[in-house]
């Protein structure tokens, strides 16, 4: 009898040392892989989960150029290349020998509070956050030994900016850290060098962008790199496939970091952990790659602008959709606002914030840790976008119009089998069919709906019939190109960088 006991304890410790092997081994074999510096090897990487279940994230443009605040983040680049309105305002308000050097001491950021901007940025439902630790400016948000008197702690606001918003977001929240990072920058001297000998000396990447990377990741850890300013010189110039090689092989996140793809001037929508292609890009197709949408709320300009009106802002509408888009695509949404030079959120922007808070609070099932449906966007109705949960299978019908009688929906195959619910709404919701064999939902009255139904409306189906073969085309990879060119020329009005 004992010794059957002992059988029998040992089995059962088998048993569960077993069950857990398999993972450990695909865990072990995973910290084996190493990637080589190449491009072909670095795009084999998987991304982390947390990148694709998050959806949603917030950019946030700071520096320098918050104190003149006026055309761009881009305004010296601007007031020395012949800008009018810069050139007239720094005739008008500053002496000749005015530099714009000389506007960092009036970088005071003296309102900044990291723990408030935390809480801010969580409540607006966003799962990560990216910070410029140094914009094309060359002022770096951090005390960095490769950028000597031109710091936020040698000169400004004598503060370690990036450290204590770093702090404030690991500590105070659950929301993931990245950094966004220049490579160029406008007038740096080793920059310029380089660049007149034809990017065959590399002294400025050697002795400046890449030290700054490692810098920033040892110090720092962020677990999204943001690259940019990338777009004069090859991927070989900056070294980039090194730097990410150490990312991903050796670095303190190598396990949880995500990179953009704004590397060189060959890697845009090519290249990287996600791709950007353009800056507030929407292609309203599935990609065959993780991509993400860097939107600003201020259509004019990704850094505070003092002379920015209500006119210039996207709606809350707007950027539900923009989000609801985005994900029903297979991207994110990264959404930029730009603080004030004492470091304070014009409440503006905390107001859209804290809408789409309340929006996702409602709805955050049909966005959070979903993929896409068979179907993006409805067949006959423009207004509607799918996602589908990767728990559940539910399938999600994101109506992006204020709340009426009835929604028509085109791509859904109806079982008798299948229910209707919405999101902010109550019970089960009754439908049928209309002459060309359309589903109709009939929507409870105004007063029965959540108030962010103004917005848009949300609909929960279970059990249809549509089956994966009824997917659309996909397109490719080497069909990219072609894509962000039309768009490109579709959207000439959203390219509010320089790029």
């Amino acid at each position: 009898m004992h010794m059957q006991l002992v059988v029998a304890v040992f089995a059962v410790y088998l048993t569960a040392a077993y069950s857990q092997w398999p993972d450990e081994l695909s865990r072990k074999s995973q910290d084996s892989v190493k990637y080589e510096p190449t491009w072909e090897s670095l795009d084999k990487r998987p991304n982390p989960e947390w990148y694709d279940d998050s959806k949603f994230g917030i950019f946030i443009h700071w520096g320098v150029f918050s104190v003149p605040a006026l055309v761009s983040e881009w305004f010296w680049y601007t007031w020395k290349t012949g800008n009018k309105q810069a050139q007239d305002f720094m005739r008008t308000n500053y002496p000749p020998d005015f530099t714009y050097g000389d506007f960092a001491k009036d970088f005071h950021a003296s309102f900044f509070d990291p723990v408030h901007w935390a809480k801010v940025f969580e409540s607006s439902g966003a799962k990560y956050v990216v910070l410029t630790s140094k914009h094309h400016e060359g002022y770096t948000m951090w005390p960095s030994k490769y950028s000597f008197n031109w710091n936020s702690m040698d000169v400004g606001p004598n503060r370690d900016l990036v450290g204590e918003f770093a702090t404030a977001i690991k500590n105070q929240t659950k929301l993931k850290f990245g950094l966004y990072h220049s490579m160029f920058e406008w007038f740096h001297p080793l920059y310029l060098e380089d660049k007149a000998n034809g990017y065959r000396t590399r002294n400025f990447p050697d002795a400046k962008a890449l030290p700054e990377l490692y810098e920033i990741v040892r110090t720092y850890e962020p677990e999204v790199i943001w690259s940019d300013g990338e777009w004069e010189a090859s991927s070989t110039y900056w070294n980039s496939t090194g730097f990410i090689a150490w990312l991903f092989n050796e670095s303190p996140v190598k396990d949880t970091v995500v990179t953009n793809d704004r590397w060189g001037n060959e890697t845009r929508c090519k290249h990287g952990s996600f791709l950007t292609c353009e800056d507030s890009f929407d292609p309203g197709q599935l990609l065959p790659k993780k991509w993400e949408n860097c939107l600003t709320v201020d259509m004019y300009s990704w850094g505070y602008r003092r002379d920015m009106v209500v006119e210039n802002l996207r709606t809350a509408a707007e950027l539900i959709e923009a989000l609801t888009r985005a994900v029903s695509c297979g991207g994110n949404l990264l959404l930029n606002i730009g603080p004030t030079s004492d470091g304070t959120i014009a409440s503006i922007f905390q107001e859209r914030l804290y809408q789409m808070g309340s929006w996702l609070d409602v709805n955050g099932e049909a966005i959070y840790a979903t993929k896409p449906w068979i179907h993006q966007n409805d067949t006959v109705n423009p207004h509607v976008w799918y996602t589908q949960s990767k728990k559940t299978g539910l399938v999600y019908a994101i109506y992006l119009q204020p709340a009426k009688k009835n929604i028509t929906l085109g791509a859904p195959k109806f079982s008798k089998l299948t229910t209707v619910k919405v999101l902010g709404g109550p019970g089960v919701l009754k439908w049928t069919l209309d002459e060309q064999g359309n589903t109709v939902v009939k929507l409870p009255p105004r007063d029965e709906l959540d108030d962010t139904t103004v917005w848009s409306v949300v609909l929960v189906l279970d059990n249809l019939k549509n089956k994966p073969s009824e997917a659309p085309p996909r397109i490719t990879m080497s069909m990219l190109p072609q894509v962000r060119s039309m768009w490109r020329d579709e959207n000439p009005h959203k390219q509010t960088r320089k790029a």
